[in-house]
């Protein structure tokens, strides 16, 4: 079983025929008829994403958070059985929901403003340890970052890590929830020891790099940033790159690009969580689910992992919202 661990809430996306507001002259903010753009709530959040794919997929998983009693967690819950994700580990608070409004730009690529103060999900706390039945854990975005939750994820990584359980993290970076950058990156480190798969943005890298490496700016940075940190834990790093596709770089000095998949984007809501479910369901299928496997696996091993991880974007990326493929969509 895979778990996925973090935080579950409700996207708050404008319907796609009305562009978002700050894509829009400010003097002109409304609707023709004076209306505000109409906001669709979608489930969501890179966790939850994450473990939706997985299930869909056909990969046993499990979710890992806590979720709100209200109206939307109860939404959120039905979503994750529905999709046949177990939910066993997942608490319960009477709090609100996290809402998250996305911001969509005209290439279709998303930003978000979150209302998480006094929510739900961030007041998650250690749970005892994890089934026997668990081979991998996944976390990442918010639940990470918002105390006094993010302690009790970093603190479950560490545990079970450390018990071997093959973890994976994709940071997510949500620039606008993180106060202290600096203090982020430091502790950002402090978790690499005890990875086995680090998967993120090229943007996201040169964030978690710092102040010199997004000056200097380009792929030079990035994988210069990548390395250091593989020298420090994970077997290997998956940077995603847009429509350039994505690269590996291993441990061992290894690096394979596979371009990305050509699809009209509708927009990329989900994209990444579904590159994070699809990397751990392949590199399952290669029985590569401990850290020793991932360093022993090939070029061709890779090559067929990140093409299915990016073919399974490309269905994410044509649909609006975050829509994960399920496994009958990816039959070649």
């Amino acid at each position: 079983m895979i778990v996925v661990a973090g935080e579950a809430l409700i996207d708050l996306v404008p319907r796609p025929q009305e562009p978002s507001p700050s894509h829009r002259d400010e003097r002109d903010a409304a609707t023709p008829d004076g209306r505000l753009p109409a906001l669709q709530p979608q489930l969501g959040g890179g966790p939850y994403n994450t473990a939706v794919a997985l299930g869909r997929l056909g990969s046993p998983t499990a979710f890992c958070s806590r979720v709100s009693t209200d109206a939307f967690g109860a939404a959120l819950l039905h979503g994750l059985h529905r999709s046949g994700v177990d939910t066993s580990l997942v608490q319960r608070g009477s709090e609100p929901t996290t809402l998250a409004v996305a911001d969509i730009s005209p290439d279709g690529s998303a930003g978000y403003g979150f209302y998480a103060d006094g929510t739900a999900d961030r007041l998650f706390t250690l749970p005892p340890a994890l089934p026997a039945a668990v081979r991998a854990l996944s976390l990442g975005t918010c639940s990470l970052v918002l105390e006094p939750g993010a302690s009790a994820y970093e603190a479950l990584l560490h545990r079970e890590a450390r018990r071997g359980v093959f973890t994976a993290l994709d940071p997510n970076i949500r620039a606008g929830l993180i106060a202290d950058p600096d203090a982020y990156r430091a502790r950002f480190r402090t978790w690499l020891p005890d990875l086995a798969l680090l998967k993120m943005s090229e943007e996201d890298a040169l964030w978690l790099a710092g102040a010199g490496a997004a000056v200097g700016g380009g792929w030079d940075a990035v994988t210069a940033a990548a390395k250091e940190w593989l020298g420090t834990g994970p077997a290997a790093i998956v940077l995603t790159r847009g429509g350039a596709g994505m690269t590996v770089l291993t441990r061992g000095g290894g690096e394979l690009t596979v371009p990305g998949e050509r699809v009209e984007v509708v927009d990329t809501i989900g994209a990444g969580d579904t590159v994070n479910a699809a990397l751990l369901h392949r590199l399952d299928a290669h029985d590569a689910l401990s850290y020793a496997a991932v360093t022993a696996l090939g070029d061709d091993d890779w090559r067929d992992i990140l093409r299915f991880a990016a073919r399974a974007a490309a269905v994410t990326c044509s649909r609006a919202g975050a829509e994960p493929p399920f496994a009958r969509e990816l039959v070649a």
